[in-house]
């Protein structure tokens, strides 16, 4: 296994669509979502672990997560558990992640994944990876994997590729926002656009140099610690200075204005897990094609659910079609399915009404 080969499990989002599950206290990325027995974050850092040390992931949270963390993967030290005292999008995180990473090891290629996906060819996600570093060791060069669009999907953003090289890395021409219906149609019938992952690979010198010149006073502001990363005066220096970096994802960072952009499309299937439609989807069925995690089932004239509790609940359900019905705890959500993009809202009027302890 190669010493050089280094993972960021970006862990610090809160998954508000998957709420009553997902809560701030708690996220869906600490959640069997599958019912597998595993957690998302333990599947992706054994999916990571087959062809990156273990010693060389690190986890990406919120510095209110780390006790999870730490529960939930034992094989990990504390110092690989890299802890953001405010939110701040992907750029700062990553920036500082790597500016980590290059201290340790100046040769290391770094790969950067969320931890709530779902991938089950796990084999073709390695083989994807590898050849992507393996490209990032020669050049300098920014990668990221696309994923092969099946539907006209309004809901991911898309990448543009130039088709002039036969390569299986193609250069990017552009990153595209989430389009309407039709715009996806047209991206689809092109032939050169995938869905943008944002799973992304590089050395840790060509991304650093990128935030260097695409962003320099970010790039400063972290830079100033080097001295003390690694060290016991890191969290100190974190946690004054970390509130002063801009917020701003990674793709507006350094993605879309660099020049040396470059896309492999995936050879696995693969689902953000974004919303309990995106899990229904992924989930097996009964024969009423209802999608079932930890409940023991009684419907009648019932299909198209979403139905998950907590532990061995017997749920009936009659007459609902194409509903999300959700237990936890103190609170039970039954609602439609074509509605899932407002539950993040629907969240916050709970929130409102009832106080944060719901949220």
């Amino acid at each position: 296994m190669n010493k050089n080969n280094y993972a960021i499990i970006m862990a610090g989002g809160v998954g508000s669509r998957f709420w009553p599950v997902s809560m701030n206290s708690f996220p869906k990325q600490f959640h069997d979502m599958l019912g597998t027995g595993e957690t998302l974050i333990q599947k992706t850092f054994q999916r990571l672990s087959r062809f990156i040390p273990k010693e060389n992931i690190y986890i990406l949270t919120n510095e209110d997560y780390n006790d999870l963390v730490l529960e939930q993967l034992p094989e990990v030290s504390q110092k690989q558990v890299v802890l953001e005292p405010a939110m701040k999008n992907t750029g700062p995180c990553i920036l500082y992640a790597a500016l980590k990473i290059q201290k340790e090891n100046p040769d290391a290629l770094m790969l950067v994944a969320p931890s709530d996906h779902w991938i089950e060819d796990e084999e073709a996600f390695s083989k994807n990876v590898l050849t992507a570093f393996d490209f990032c060791a020669k050049h300098d060069a920014l990668m990221t994997l696309g994923i092969e669009p099946s539907f006209p999907n309004t809901g991911y953003g898309y990448i543009e590729y130039d088709t002039e090289t036969e390569n299986v890395v193609k250069p990017v021409k552009q990153f595209r926002e989430k389009p309407d219906y039709e715009t996806a149609k047209s991206f689809i019938k092109q032939g050169n656009f995938v869905w943008n992952a944002g799973i992304f690979m590089w050395s840790v010198a060509s991304v650093l140099k990128a935030f260097k010149s695409n962003q320099p006073e970010l790039f400063q502001l972290f830079e100033n610690g080097i001295s003390a990363y690694n060290t016991d005066l890191e969290s100190s220096f974190i946690e004054e200075n970390y509130v002063k970096a801009e917020n701003i994802s990674v793709d507006y960072a350094i993605m879309e204005s660099s020049k040396n952009v470059y896309v492999l499309s995936a050879e696995f299937d693969w689902n953000d897990l974004g919303t309990w439609g995106s899990l229904y989807d992924k989930l097996d069925k009964d024969a009423d094609n209802n999608a079932v995690v930890n409940a023991r089932t009684l419907v009648e004239d019932a299909s198209g659910n979403m139905i998950r509790t907590k532990g061995d609940k017997i749920v009936v359900v009659e007459g609902l079609n194409d509903y999300i019905i959700i237990d936890k705890d103190d609170v039970l959500l039954i609602y439609p399915k074509e509605k899932e993009q407002d539950i993040k809202q629907l969240r916050n009027k709970v929130k409102d009404v009832f106080g944060d302890k719901y949220c």
